[in-house]
């Protein structure tokens, strides 16, 4: 690659690279000098007067990702030094710029990345045919054959790939679907960061900057919106030079590439890298020399300013007035024919699917508090907000969760404004309205986060959750009067952006020329301040503004999209909360437990190495451990959703292990006694998971042993049946030989034996009854009606030789519970049953037959 450069770009080249740098930048040098000092007036004027609009009612968090990353993962890389594909870790910090180590240990050991991305500019696309179709403009003059193979296989059939018009292209591929969309979604916040590249706290130098590259683009005759305004200055500046470098660089190199045509492309790709590179660094230099000097002469400008700010008001107004008079017929009737009547049609366009875009923002927050409420239901400790605030903190910066609110700006369509209008693509829109949901989603989280601090203190349970629900409306509330605010302020912004460049390109060839006769009306003293150009745009743009801001009030007197009057916004309508804004950020995680985590075997001096360590990242990703770096099915994967709850898979480990314990310390116990007690009961609660867990196990013991008592009792009640059956067959053989006082006899003896059978088993029994009768019910009741049916069978097998006459009516009822439910008695225990009334009821024919006997003797 590095012979290839040499070859192309000799000195000659690189003389005509760095000659037309320099003479853009010399024009453009000249422009940001004159507009920086008319920015500077427009700023001090501004600080003085002040500025008119509804005060934002939520509040704005001023470092949103502090000590955050927004993801990591492991994919395939395509390597153009050896044309193979490898696997990468990526690793993307807070300014959104893409690092790729070998593997995560480099990262973790803190080593330079082998590269970094910075995603300006770039283009996301996920299909081969997508690409080569860019790839085929990049060459007017090749073009592919039907059928041609490219000049690289993707390693997988999902892959992900950053396009640049200028810059070096990237091949990425990962292994499944969900995981192409994750990193597409992530891609996608990258580029959309980074384009957004110029700093709004500069009230100074980002208009300047602006102003001067709208100013040289229409000096060349561009007028219409430009999709390369992303980035930082230095690479606006170098996307400006190569807008006319890269045809001319093409037709001098183009004929002298050889080999296929991909082989071409793809060496035409590497070149057209290296001349930006080039014009980038050289363009940053001299930018970089043009704010220093301005703003070393910044203090002068200031006093000048100060000391006759009203001198250069009155004389501006007086120019403005004469320039108004020249230009005003021609724009009001430019007005009337050309842009009223598209006003209302675009106006609906543009509201369409921004608004649904911010609904679908409030909803995203509304959802992520509702889950949180829900989990916090049954364990409502300060705790477990904690670990939901720390997630929902940096829910604006979470691009899975958010691509579904930037989806519904995706299908914005202009259709007609591209040629009408000078409209290059709506994609300049579409992401600066997907910034602004951003935004308004972070300042929402950020109120609620200082009101609900605010809020916190002594509260629990229940109460917890009515906090939530009270913040949670009172800052819904007041997303729906910012969002209305923003989305008027960001039409009114779209169809300037539209409007604007049309009418200065059909105004500007009748009255540029008689401009400069107005420089003259100025004083030179204040020329510095007040430029003819600046004033001519301004004339046009209040002529225009005035029929957008009614059709803007228009849609919100009728309330479309939900939108609001200004004279409904609320203004200074929460004064205490604007000071919550000044209180510094908060750290849930540490504040509330979590958050003193050390790592093991860092050094106490090793700092940045713990630094990095604890930076929390706003994509979570779980990587198994024995796995290769990109594993068979995902390199990365999602963290558990807020539905499924950590807590649980513990609990159900947990009951596992202790069955299997109660199965090895209870032996006349079994398996399924066991695992059903553990299925019947409820699964305990986070807060005393350990309580009812023991408990749980003493319970299935105790109700084990009992049962073991029980059939011990019953099979000596058993024995003794026996006993008394075999002894009354002998009673029966001995009345047909002896006489009937022996017969009689022998039923009296009869009687105490069976007599002291019940003592034996009724002691017996209540030797073994207390562990089950002493007992608390368990909360199952299907367990409550065993032991008490086991209880009841003790009673009735008692009373059977006492209590002869009630014999079948008690087990009869031992056999059922109160409801009337059978209960679930197994065949061994109804044989028993069984055979224990027969014997009883044989007993008791002996009896009366021996009474019968016993009283004919008498009368005899």
């Amino acid at each position: 690659m590095g012979d290839l450069i040499s070859t192309h770009l000799d000195e000659g080249k690189r003389e005509v690279i760095t000659a037309r740098t320099g003479e853009l930048m010399g024009d453009f040098g000249r422009l940001y000098e004159q507009q920086y000092a008319v920015a500077l007036f427009n700023q001090m004027r501004y600080d003085v007067e002040g500025g008119g609009g509804p005060q934002p009612q939520l509040l704005h968090r001023k470092v949103p990702l502090k000590n955050k990353s927004i993801f990591s993962g492991t994919l395939f890389q395509y390597l153009e030094e050896n044309k193979k594909w490898r696997n990468r870790f990526l690793f993307i910090p807070d300014s959104y710029n893409i690092n790729y180590y070998d593997n995560k240990q480099a990262h973790d050991r803190g080593l330079h990345p082998k590269g970094t991305i910075n995603c300006a500019g770039y283009r996301v696309l996920t299909s081969m045919e997508e690409y080569l179709e860019l790839l085929n403009t990049s060459l007017p003059g090749v073009k592919a054959k039907v059928g041609s193979s490219p000049f690289l296989k993707c390693a997988t059939q999902f892959p992900l790939i950053l396009w640049h018009p200028y810059a070096r292209h990237y091949y990425f591929c990962m292994v499944t679907e969900k995981e192409q969309q994750k990193w597409n979604a992530v891609f996608q916040d990258c580029v959309r960061h980074t384009n957004n590249g110029l700093p709004e706290e500069c009230k100074v130098q980002t208009p300047a900057f602006t102003d001067a590259v709208r100013l040289y683009r229409q000096a060349h005759g561009h007028y219409g919106t430009w999709d390369m305004m992303c980035g930082t200055p230095p690479q606006i500046l170098a996307n400006l030079v190569m807008e006319t470098l890269l045809p001319e660089m093409r037709d001098l190199i183009t004929p002298k590439l050889k080999g296929k045509m991909h082989e071409r492309q793809r060496n035409w790709m590497l070149i057209s890298d290296a001349v930006y590179g080039l014009v980038q660094s050289q363009a940053q230099a001299q930018y970089e020399a043009v704010v220093q000097s301005c703003e070393a002469g910044r203090p002068p400008l200031e006093t000048t300013i100060r000391t006759d700010m009203d001198q250069i008001i009155t004389s501006k107004e007086h120019v403005t007035s004469k320039i108004r008079a020249l230009v005003l017929p021609k724009a009001e009737k430019l007005l009337k024919v050309s842009i009223q009547p598209y006003i209302s049609s675009i106006l609906e366009a543009l509201m369409e699917p921004t608004s649904r875009g911010f609904f679908e923002v409030r909803d995203l927050f509304f959802r992520e508090l509702v889950d949180m409420s829900k989990n916090l239901l049954n364990d409502g400790n300060k705790e477990k907000l904690g670990e939901h605030m720390e997630k929902i903190s940096m829910l604006a910066f979470h691009p899975v969760k958010m691509q579904s609110c930037y989806e519904k700006m995706e299908t914005l369509s202009l259709e007609g404004l591209q040629q009408r209008f000078d409209v290059s693509s709506p994609s300049v829109f579409v992401q600066r309205a997907q910034i602004l949901m951003r935004e308004q989603m972070d300042d929402a989280v950020y109120t609620f986060e200082q009101l609900l601090h605010q809020s916190l203190e002594g509260q629990e349970g229940e109460d917890l959750c009515k906090t939530i629900q009270r913040c949670q409306d009172r800052v819904i509330k007041k997303f729906d009067y910012d969002s209305s605010t923003v989305r008027k302020k960001f039409f009114r912004e779209a169809l300037l952006q539209i409007f604007i460049p049309y009418m200065l390109k059909q105004l500007s060839p009748s009255c540029s020329a008689e401009l400069p006769r107005f420089q003259e009306l100025i004083f030179e003293d204040f020329s510095r301040f007040i430029l003819v150009e600046n004033i001519f745009e301004e004339v046009v743009l209040h002529t225009v503004m005035k029929d957008i801001m009614m059709a803007v009030k228009e849609a919100a007197v009728q309330r479309r999209h939900n939108l609001y009057r200004d004279s409904i916004v609320l203004t200074n309508s929460d004064p205490n909360l604007l000071l919550l804004g000044e209180n510094p950020p908060i750290d849930w995680a540490e504040e509330y437990g979590g958050g003193q985590e050390e790592v093991d075997g860092e050094s106490a001096g090793d700092h940045e190495a713990q630094k990095r360590r604890r930076m929390k990242q706003v994509v979570s990703m779980i990587q198994l451990e024995g796995t290769p770096s990109v594993l068979p099915n995902e390199s990365c994967l999602d963290v558990p959703a807020v539905e499924n709850i950590p807590e649980e898979e513990t609990e159900v480990r947990s009951n596992a292990s202790l069955s299997q314990k109660s199965e090895k310390q209870v032996p006349n116990g079994t398996k399924e006694d066991v695992n059903r007690n553990a299925v019947e009961e409820k699964p305990p609660t986070n807060r005393s998971t350990l309580k009812e867990e023991e408990s749980t196990t003493e319970k299935s013991l105790q109700d084990t042993a009992s049962k073991s008592a029980i059939d011990c009792a019953i099979q000596e009640i058993k024995n003794a049946v026996q006993e008394e059956e075999h002894e009354l067959r002998i009673q029966k053989a001995a009345e047909s030989s002896s006489s009937k006082e022996e017969t009689a006899a022998e039923e009296v003896d009869s009687a105490p034996n069976c007599q002291e059978g019940a003592r034996l088993n009724q002691a017996d029994t209540n030797r073994d009854t207390p562990s089950s009768t002493g007992q608390k019910p368990l909360d199952s009741p299907i367990r409550e009606v065993e032991v008490m049916s086991a209880s009841e069978q003790q009673e009735n097998h008692i009373t059977v030789s006492t209590q002869d006459s009630h014999m079948e009516k008690t087990i009869a009822s031992s056999q059922h519970d109160d409801s009337g439910f059978q209960l679930p008695t197994n065949e061994a225990e109804g044989e028993e049953h069984h055979t224990a009334k027969e014997e009883c009821s044989d007993s008791e024919t002996d009896e009366d037959a021996g009474k019968g006997e016993s009283a004919h003797m008498d009368r005899q």
